[in-house]
């Protein structure tokens, strides 16, 4: 066949199928939109105030419950939406109330808390981004969409995708760390994984950017507290990940508690309008968080309640959280002429759309099918994936001397420390309906694999929290007579999260001294570190033997870990985030601006006099029980026009004797800007898997986009120059060359 001819057979069908597809999307977006304007034609103000309200249901022994005046306001159609209300014949009940008992029968939307999986509980969000498994994480987003949508749920709060660069903040452990470009790759993963393809497929639920904008920032790393930075700052750090998630479609945004530039984030047109609507085109809509409107009164930027309706709904958040400031003032707004009811029709519209779009007005009982529930939750099949999922996440830190992996054979083990028998804190914060009593402990899981074989001399040694050494020589002679002594230790699950900032991060309680108490013994020391957030182990990692950082792993922690311990799994993890040597060291991240001074040996330069500058663990690290080599970085032309493509190749050959995977990590530095520019960024990376002896190139391509920054004059332009290249293991393990891009 003639190459034209063919080149047209081919193409032709593929122009067909488009046409038609778009055909059929305009079809349906039309059809859509004479439902919905029908239907707000019918809607009194009421109603559609209504529908801008989101309340929440409560929990006890007896299971889920409605506040009897919330009851009152769902039956006269004074509320649309419910969050904390799950289980597939509570939600079916109140949906019945919505349709069948108000003038109109609009359907609820039920939201909830679905941060890092729903019955089936996978690693907290920090864990889950040290996998960097971008396919992993989206599978993780999918099953939990699977289990919720099966309990009648159709929206969740999440990706929190704050980069944070203080572990004092306790919502660390729900981030994905410092980096603008892992959190994006991750934040653009979770959506695919909760949103699928089409909203009306059942297993998909509508996904959540949450808190817009840098409520991970705040001063003193204290929970809901003011923050202040440059909007250069903002835009190069903070704003990167949400923009990208637009492309993702994702569905609704949430406010912060935060003020950025001395406006809190529910009140700001700057973020609302300007960024979100006007220059990304962002068109879901905005809920705010737990009664953040309300707060703008304590924050001082509004006189009362009805001020703060006010300047929220004008701001241009489209539902109030909880707060009844919509329900309770905005009809009195429109009628005192200080909010218009375009601009409610507006929000009314974005909330309905997505209700149309999750096929509720089509079938509002859809998602509250008791049989789904039973062939959905926690499988099996679920409870595999957490377990390889869990595994993926756990970061070695150190291991002299190779004394891990465990041998097979090891004739005793003594398990010492309050996180080696424990499973209520397993499940982690923001556990959504985990069940922590199915969670598996590192002591069952030690139990599951070894049986008799080995020996475990367990023993609490010391909590959490108490100040009581009382359990110290059990603890040391269970350490003598044993091979190898594993510590577990960590925080309480609840000491991480939401409002539960931490001013010291050190070992809580009399871990530490314990710790410290068992090494003389001498013995083997391999510490496993349960909790969520960096740590100050400057002392653990100079005595111990070997560190497994494992966070909070969920249902299938004690199993997960086991796998690493004994070597089933050669833990690839990588940190999402530094770990400081001490406190006085944060905020302490990779991509720092350089100074004018920076640290040498002259006394006045920029340093400390107690400690150096360098990080206890850097960004990107995390070792194996294996060794990767990186040959020389090849780069297929060293200058780059404006509008070329810089390819940079790599070998890594895995030169042990275990198979292994790796995280390859590419960084760039331009030397000179408009702006002063970070020492590195992260602009790639890829997880690769590798047999003893195997070698892989791995190839990365960067456009003149990669390498764009606003600048002063707050313009998105990559700008002529000389750049570093590095290619490694980490943000500090590198392999390093240039490449100049031209005008």
């Amino acid at each position: 066949m003639h190459k034209k001819l063919y080149r047209l057979t081919y193409i032709l069908p593929v122009v067909l199928i488009l046409a038609f597809t778009s055909e059929k999307q305009d079809a349906e977006t039309s059809e859509m939109n004479r439902f919905i304007d029908k239907l707000m034609e019918e809607m009194t103000l009421e109603e559609k105030i209504g529908q801008l309200t989101l309340f929440t249901s409560d929990m006890d022994h007896t299971g889920p419950f409605m506040r009897e005046h919330y009851l009152d306001d769902i039956q006269s159609g004074r509320v649309g939406a419910i969050f904390n209300a799950y289980t597939a014949e509570y939600t079916r009940e109140l949906q019945r109330m919505a349709v069948e008992e108000t003038r109109l029968g609009i359907p609820l939307l039920f939201g909830y808390d679905v941060i890092h999986g729903h019955r089936t509980i996978f690693p907290i969000p920090l864990g889950e981004t040290a996998t960097w498994d971008m396919e992993a994480i989206q599978e993780s987003a999918r099953i939990a969409a699977l289990e919720a949508t099966a309990e009648g749920l159709h929206w969740t709060f999440s990706p929190m995708i704050d980069v944070t660069r203080d572990p004092r903040w306790g919502r660390i452990a729900e981030s994905s760390g410092e980096d603008p470009f892992l959190t994006a790759q991750v934040a653009r993963a979770k959506v695919r994984g909760y949103q699928g393809d089409n909203l009306k497929d059942l297993h998909t639920m509508l996904a959540t950017a949450k808190h817009f904008a840098a409520y991970g920032a705040p001063q003193a790393g204290r929970d809901y507290h003011t923050v202040d930075m440059s909007e250069l700052v903002l835009r190069n750090k903070f704003l990167p990940p949400f923009k990208a998630i637009i492309e993702e479609d994702i569905a609704t945004f949430m406010t912060a508690f935060n003020d950025m530039f001395g406006v809190p984030a529910t009140g700001s047109e700057y973020l609302l309008k300007q960024v979100l609507r006007e220059e990304w085109g962002f068109e879901g809509f905005v809920v705010t968080d737990y009664t953040s409107i309300n707060e703008m009164v304590p924050h001082g930027f509004a006189r009362d309640n009805k001020h703060a309706g006010e300047l929220a709904m004008n701001a241009g958040v489209d539902m109030d959280m909880q707060g009844a400031v919509y329900n309770d003032y905005l009809a009195e707004l429109v009628a005192e002429g200080k909010v218009s009811e375009r601009t409610i029709d507006q929000a009314v519209r974005r909330i309905l759309i997505m209700k149309y779009k999750l096929g509720l007005f089509e079938d509002p009982y859809r998602y509250s099918d008791p049989q789904r529930k039973a062939e959905l939750v926690m499988t099996e099949e679920n409870l595999e994936f957490a377990r390889d999922f869990s595994r993926k996440s756990i970061v070695l830190l150190k291991n002299d001397d190779n004394v891990l992996p465990l041998s097979d054979d090891v004739r005793s083990i003594a398990l010492i420390g309050p996180m080696g028998d424990n499973q209520r804190d397993l499940i982690g914060s923001w556990s959504a309906a985990g069940d922590y009593t199915r969670s598996v402990t590192l002591r069952q899981g030690i139990i599951n694999r070894q049986g008799d074989r080995t020996r475990i001399n367990y023993t609490l040694g010391t909590t959490v929290l108490e100040e009581d050494r009382s359990g110290f020589p059990a603890a040391l002679r269970a350490a003598a007579q044993s091979d190898v002594v594993i510590m577990a230790l960590g925080e309480h699950y609840w000491q991480s999260g939401e409002a539960a900032s931490r001013s010291s991060i050190d070992l809580p309680g009399l871990q530490e001294e314990l710790f410290d108490e068992i090494v003389k013994l001498g013995k083997p020391v391999i510490v496993v570190l349960m909790k969520g957030r960096p740590l100050t182990l400057e002392n653990v990692d100079e005595k111990a033997s070997a560190i497994l950082e494992t966070w909070y792993l969920g249902t299938t922690t004690g199993d997960a870990i086991t796998d690493v311990l004994f070597g089933d799994y050669n833990p690839s993890g990588k940190l999402p985030v530094t770990y400081p040597r001490n406190v006085g060291q944060i905020p302490i991240f990779y991509n720092a601006r350089n100074t004018g001074r920076p640290e040498s040996d002259s006394k006045f330069t920029s340093k400390y006099l107690d400690v150096s500058n360098s990080p206890l663990y850097p960004f990107g690290y995390g070792l194996s029980y294996t060794n990767f080599d990186y040959s020389d970085i090849r780069l297929n032309t060293s200058e780059i026009p404006m509008n070329g493509t810089l390819t940079a190749s790599v070998t890594i050959t895995n030169t042990g004797d275990r198979f292994g995977e790796e995280v390859v990590q590419l960084y760039t530095r331009q030397l000179v800007g408009s702006i002063t520019r970070p020492l590195k960024e992260l602009k790639g990376f890829e997880k690769i898997a590798l047999e003893p002896g195997e070698s892989k190139e791995v190839t990365f391509e960067l456009t003149w986009k990669d390498l764009a920054f606003y600048n002063a004059k707050n313009l998105f332009r990559a700008e002529p120059g000389e750049f570093h290249l590095f290619i490694g293991t980490s943000s500090e393990d590198v392999k390093q060359t240039t490449f100049t891009l031209l005008e």
